[in-house]
């Protein structure tokens, strides 16, 4: 190693980058600034003779490999042939992990970086030198490596101490003139008596959607920015535990703590929530298969037309089971079609089949379908043979209406599916074509009333 004030003879002609480089991260705060850095090199190199043909700055942290565009690009120019020196504060700012190090080592070794000047030190292409390179820059990488256990370490202590990493959600107010690291958290006068309620009304069986009124245009809910609160948002406050005094740390990490300041919801009140927002994978909209779902369009917004189930108490107690058709309102949530049953559905659906469009071959080959089915079931079970009957000869028509009325879902399914004609369904009644004007709509809902399905 040279002391920095001797130049040799052979090092003042060569061409010197001068690499300023300043972390984005908290963890180099101490370093000194860019400017700082560019000041003070640039005296060092009047002072020596240095010939500083560049200057470069950058602001990126130095922890990983070949992530820092400024200092890739510099090791291009090097190699070539641009520079044959670099100008930096500490070694450090060069690299803080073993591939930079190794790019900058390599160039020595191939005769096209002659120096690398510091403050303090100067490293040529010697084996003493580059060894001595490579350990300090090898010790900033030991502090970084350190510097992220020492982190996780505190952050595991914080969670012990009942603080959440990170920023307190909606309801919660850190109080800025604390420790760093224990701010103590309070409820926010303003916004958790309203995120309580929310809880309570979604325990009882309140939707998103009503909550999401209700919040924003009857109490007038804002967020930290003066928003307005999102439907998803309100979906992720009824879902973090936070609320009920308890966090996961980290996400996913199965490690859980206990708050130290007042929750907004009791632990058994969050678990009512959670059991009304369960939803069973049988019952989960789109998983429930209905007969006539996705083969209809609604007259009035062109969105699909969907089905519910709905269960009724009989008195003698048994259930009795009721399916409603309605618009899904995708296209339009205030859509104001009215709900149809499926029998009146069906009804429709079997008087209206000799005026729509029919693929006749799908229709016979599922009539094929059928009646070898309906021969083998004859002859190894009953020990008859069936009647002389092909799809050639029967009314696709009258087989479909049967089918309708008589036939398992999947064989209802497969009728409609032959159907070609788009059917539109608009107060109740299904169409063969839009009903967009107002005087259809009035001739239309004179047909209604003389319809009783």
């Amino acid at each position: 190693m040279q002391d920095s004030g001797t130049v040799p003879a052979t090092m003042v002609n060569i061409n010197y980058c001068l690499y300023a480089r300043k972390s984005t991260e908290s963890d180099e705060l101490q370093a000194l600034s860019i400017d700082s850095q560019i000041k003070e090199m640039l005296a060092l190199a009047e002072r020596d003779g240095v010939t500083v043909k560049e200057i470069r700055r950058e602001s990126h942290s130095a922890k990983e490999s070949f992530t820092r565009p400024v200092f890739l690009q510099l090791i291009q120019d090097i190699r070539a042939g641009q520079f044959g020196g670099i100008l930096t504060w500490a070694p450090d700012r060069l690299s803080r992990n073993a591939g930079d190090l190794g790019a900058l080592v390599d160039l020595m070794d191939q005769g096209r970086l002659e120096e690398i000047r510091t403050h303090g030190q100067i490293f040529h292409n010697s084996p003493n030198e580059k060894f001595l390179l490579m350990i300090l820059c090898s010790q900033a990488k030991l502090e970084n490596d350190n510097r992220s256990v020492n982190v996780k370490r505190g952050l595991r202590a914080k969670c012990e101490m009942g603080y959440r990493p990170g920023i307190t959600p909606l309801g919660y107010i850190n109080l800025k003139y604390e420790i760093k690291g224990q701010k103590k958290v309070v409820l926010d006068p303003k916004r958790a008596p309203v995120i309580k309620e929310m809880f309570e009304k979604a325990a009882l069986g309140c939707s998103g959607r009503d909550l999401l009124h209700w919040m924003n245009e009857i109490k007038g809910f804002r967020t930290k920015t003066d928003k307005k609160v999102a439907l998803s948002a309100i979906y992720v406050m009824l879902h973090n535990p936070y609320y009920s005094g308890r966090f996961e740390y980290p996400k996913a990490g199965g490690k859980w703590y206990k708050v130290k300041h007042q929750s907004i919801v009791t632990r058994k009140l969050w678990k009512e929530v959670q059991e009304k927002l369960t939803v069973d994978p049988k019952s989960k909209p789109g998983t429930k298969v209905f007969d006539f779902t996705k083969m209809l369009t609604c007259g009035s917004c062109g969105s699909g037309v969907t089905a519910e189930e709905k269960c009724k108490d009989i008195i003698d107690g048994t259930k009795r089971r009721y399916v409603y058709y309605h618009c899904t309102r995708a296209r339009n949530l205030n859509c104001k079609e009215p709900y149809i049953r499926e029998e009146a559905l069906v009804n429709q659906l079997v008087n209206i089949i000799d005026k729509v469009d029919i693929d006749k071959l799908a229709v016979e080959n599922r009539f094929t379908e059928d009646l070898i089915r309906y021969r083998g079931f004859m002859e190894s079970v009953l020990k008859k043979s069936g009647q002389v009957m092909t799809a050639t000869n029967i009314d696709i028509r009258d087989y479909a209406k049967h089918i309708l009325m008589t036939g398992k879902r999947e064989d209802k399914q497969a009728i409609m599916a032959c159907v070609t004609t788009t059917l539109y369904l608009t107060q109740k009644r299904i169409m063969l074509k839009r009903v967009t004007s107002a005087k259809q709509r009035t001739n239309l809902d004179d047909k209604v009333h003389e319809y009783h399905p």
